[in-house]
Formats: C-alpha cells, structure tokens, sequence
C-alpha cells in the first residue's frame, strides 16, 4: 500500500482529538453522578496500562499494522478473521459518531431539518479526509488541536463565575459503586476506543514513539475530557448533568458577561465537530486499512467511498430514536466494546510475546 507519514506531534494530536470526539458534547461517566470527575481520573489510570498494552502490541512490528500483526501471530485465516472484526469494530464506531453528530445538530439547531443532511455532510467531509491521506489529516489534527484548546480553556474560563463548588460536595457521597461504573463507562467511551489507531499507526515516522504518542495522547485527551466534565458538574450540578442530552451545550448557555459575552453555544457545536471529523476519518481509514489489507489491494483509497456510504446507511438506521442512542451508548456500549477493546488486544499480545520468544520475529518469517 501506499507509504504515508506522519509525527509524533500530529500522532499526539489525532489521538487528543479522537478522545474529544463526541465526548465533550455528550457527556460522559454521568453514572458516577456527582463524582463523574472522580469517575474519569480512575478510568484514566486503567486506561494507561491498557493502551500500553497496544503500544507493545504494535512493538512487536514496529511499522506494521493490527492487521498485519494479527496474521502474523494467528496465522492468515485466523488473522484475517480477527482482522474482519476490528473492521466492523472501526466501521461501527464511525457510524455511531457520525449519528451523535446528527442527533446533536437536528435537537439543539435544526429541528425541522431531516438528520441525513448534516450527516451527510460530515461523511463527505471525512471521505476528503481519507482520499486526501492521513498526512493531510495529521497536519489538520495539529493546527485544529491548537484552535480547539483555546476555545475550550476560553470558554472554562468564563464559567468560573458561575461555578458552585457545592456541587461535587460531598465526595463519595454514594460510595465507590456509582464511582465503578462510571469509570466502566468512560473507560469504553473514549479512551480504550483508541485501539482503532492500532489499525493505522504504522504510519508514525519514528517506528520507536508508539509508546510516547498513544500515553501522551491518552493522558492529555484524558485532562481535557475531566477539565470539561468537572466544569459542568460545577456549574449545572448533579441534577442537570446527569438527566441533559447534552451537557456542555446547556453549560455554555450560562455565560453572561454584562449582557454583552453570551450566546456562546457555537463554541461546543464548533469542538464536537472538529473532534468528530477527525474521530470518523480515524474510523474510515482503520476500516479501509483493514479492508485493503485483508484483501490484498494495493490502495486502501479505492474502497474509501463504498465504505463511507454504508457507514453513513448504517448510522441513519442503526437507532430509532435520540434516547436509544444514549441508552445504546451508555447501558450496552461498555460490555459490547470490552471484547475488542480488552479481551482481543490481550490474546493477540499473549499469542505475539510467545511468538516472539520463539524468535519468529514479525516480518522475518512472514511475508504477509
């Protein structure tokens, strides 16, 4: 297939970007109550062995893709078939994101407009995205990460006046229980999803920095992600945080500066969908790597459209209604997702590390 490169600071950006994602407009840990914040710093530090657990993954090969690893430790039928799940993994999680997108647009902005067309939209952006080339991506990720960061901490800051502290007292309130799922909750939804980048990440242009591109990513999408959530708990309190569709649009309605500074609500509209384009074109280039991988073509470009179209079908269809999605994503995603996101990544890394010891290093003996 075709080479493309980029670096570890562009790495470093996609996977902040990918955990922001639709993370920050639709909430996240709200099982954990008041103590979400909590919920997100412990989901944090098991997410860190986690996509470690990835990292040396992919460290058996270094410039290889799960994909490839993955025929390699389980052979080429095997593989192959592992492979196909994490193409259904990836495919899947972009059409959830891509309908997150519409349902947001079609409640807070455009009620009479049918969902298909921001959706639309979105998709077409993301399939430029992934004819362009992940380099093109990576410089994109770089320069909107900055953008983003300073719309986010802005708007954190003009908050402040409007923040209660009362709202998080007193901690543990209900014990460690809530805390647990929680942490469950947002462990699946958005950090361990970062086992999709295990699917593209051959492209990093120093083979060594796996390790320092995903735990960076990971620590400072995490920071984000708990520096907003704290942030409404403190201003909308528990009632609010956990009942809203979406948190952080009701959160920035509150700011008022003199009459002057309000109406500020574009500014989550514009970080859901910067992450989100950068979360769905991760998505459609880890399918499209794994369909031109398992099927031996020599461009993953070629099956971009075709795959694009079903993924945008699949997320017009796949719910009924905007509450079966929130009850879809925060009730049944975390046990759907641990099988890919865990269970999986652990027998491949198993199964490579015995290989390995066998010195039947990857990429010696096999031609894949």
């Amino acid at each position: 297939m075709t080479k493309e490169v980029i670096s570890d600071k562009q790495g470093i950006s996609l996977v902040i970007l990918f955990i922001m994602g639709s993370t920050l407009v639709l909430g996240t840990g709200a099982e954990a109550g008041k103590d979400s914040w909590l919920a997100i710093l412990v989901a944090a530090a098991f997410a860190c062995p986690v996509v470690l657990m990835y990292s040396r993954l992919l460290a058996l090969s270094p410039g290889k893709d799960l994909f490839y690893i993955s025929e390699w430790v389980l052979g080429r039928m095997l593989g192959k078939g592992i492979g196909l799940l994490y193409i259904w993994f990836a495919f899947h999680l972009g059409a959830l994101v891509i309908r997150n997108f519409g349902e947001f647009i079609n409640t807070i902005s455009l009620p009479e407009t049918p969902k298909i067309i921001p959706m639309t939209g979105l998709v077409l952006l993301c399939l430029w995205a992934v004819k362009s080339g992940i380099e093109v991506l990576g410089r994109w990720g770089e320069l909107g990460l900055i953008v983003l960061l300073i719309l986010i901490f802005l708007t954190i800051g003009l908050l402040v006046p409007k923040m209660d502290w009362r709202n998080i007292q007193p901690f543990l309130q209900k014990g460690f229980k809530p805390i647990g799922k929680g942490a469950l909750a947002v462990f699946s939804f958005p950090f361990a999803e970062t086992v999709v980048f295990a699917g593209v990440f051959s492209v990093l242009q120093r083979k060594n920095s796996i390790y320092r591109v995903y735990l960076w990513g990971l620590l400072l999408g995490a920071a984000i992600v708990w520096a907003t959530a704290f942030t409404e708990i403190l201003v909308l309190g528990e009632g609010e945080y956990t009942t809203i569709l979406f948190p952080a649009h009701s959160t920035v309605r509150r700011i008022n500066i003199r009459n002057f500074i309000q109406r500020l609500e574009i500014i989550p509209a514009i970080a859901f969908l910067g992450g989100g384009f950068i979360k769905v074109s991760i998505c459609l280039f880890s399918a499209c790597y794994g369909i031109a991988r398992v099927c031996n073509y020599e461009d993953y470009r070629i099956v971009a459209s075709p795959v694009a179209l079903l993924m945008l079908n699949l997320s017009h269809w796949i719910y009924d209604s905007t509450m079966e999605m929130f009850d879809w994503a925060f009730q049944v995603w975390p046990y759907y997702a641990f099988f890919f996101q865990v269970i999986l990544p652990a027998i491949l890394l198993v199964a490579g590390e015995i290989k390995n010891r066998q010195g039947k290093g990857a990429g010696k003996n096999y031609d894949g």
